[in-house]
């Protein structure tokens, strides 16, 4: 693997992590790429004949153009949707960084690069000592943040980007995500974060009630390819 691998955050659950990073994997695999991906960790969980089975990780799976098993995928899955530390801790386990290192880069052997989605913020606890941050810097690949256009995402997006900057992690860039269309202010909120953030964003995905399972991130992935990434100062 020679090209950089992406790891998906937010400003909180629910924000559009795994439409973005699905797009993201479509665009990358539309261009040849054997693109793998991974979703470390996962909460709220249905029980199938196979075991237990996240819509997340099985929208990523279907998104790659690596053939990959679950448990390649998403060695972590929780069925109760509550934070994951709270779920291993009710399973008697501890959530191991190193494991998922390791299972990251038997991916990044098979593959041009990885896509990576977090569960929850950037700051949700997945032990007693480490968090999503933590894990993204173990990985050691930049970090996408992806932004609900809603009220409060100003506040909620530059605490992130600090927090990402504080832990020494690069940033490759933001993407926009209409929770519903449109928000108020809308130009003047993304005039706003483009300044806070130091960029434009990557790209603003639609509002699509009825979902955006096809969505293809061809011109965000296109620059995150060519980018050069540097570390943030917040």
């Amino acid at each position: 693997m020679s090209r950089p691998s992406f790891f998906i955050t937010g400003t909180d659950t629910a924000v559009g992590k795994t439409v973005v990073a699905c797009a993201l994997a479509r665009a990358f695999a539309a261009t040849g790429e054997r693109v793998a991906v991974m979703k470390p960790i996962a909460s709220g969980s249905e029980r199938t004949a196979e075991g237990l089975r996240n819509s997340d990780a099985l929208a990523l799976i279907e998104a790659a153009s690596v053939p990959l098993t679950y448990a390649q995928v998403n060695p972590y899955c929780f069925e109760p949707a509550i934070s994951p530390h709270i779920a291993a801790e009710d399973d008697k386990i501890e959530i191991n960084i190193g494991m998922i290192k390791t299972k990251f880069r038997a991916l990044t052997a098979i593959s041009d690069r990885v896509i990576v989605e977090g569960a929850g913020g950037w700051l949700a606890p997945i032990n007693a000592r480490d968090t999503m941050g933590d894990l993204a810097r173990a990985l050691g690949i930049p970090v996408v943040l992806v932004v609900a256009l809603r009220l409060g995402c100003l506040s909620h997006a530059e605490l992130t980007w600090r927090a990402i900057g504080n832990q020494g992690v690069a940033f490759a860039g933001w993407v926009a995500n209409r929770a519903r269309s449109p928000m108020e202010r809308e130009a003047e909120n993304l005039a706003t974060l483009a300044r806070r953030l130091g960029c434009a964003p990557l790209a603003i995905v639609p509002f699509a009630p009825t979902g955006v399972g096809g969505l293809v991130l061809a011109e965000a992935a296109a620059r995150l390819g060519g980018a050069k990434i540097t570390g943030i100062s917040a």
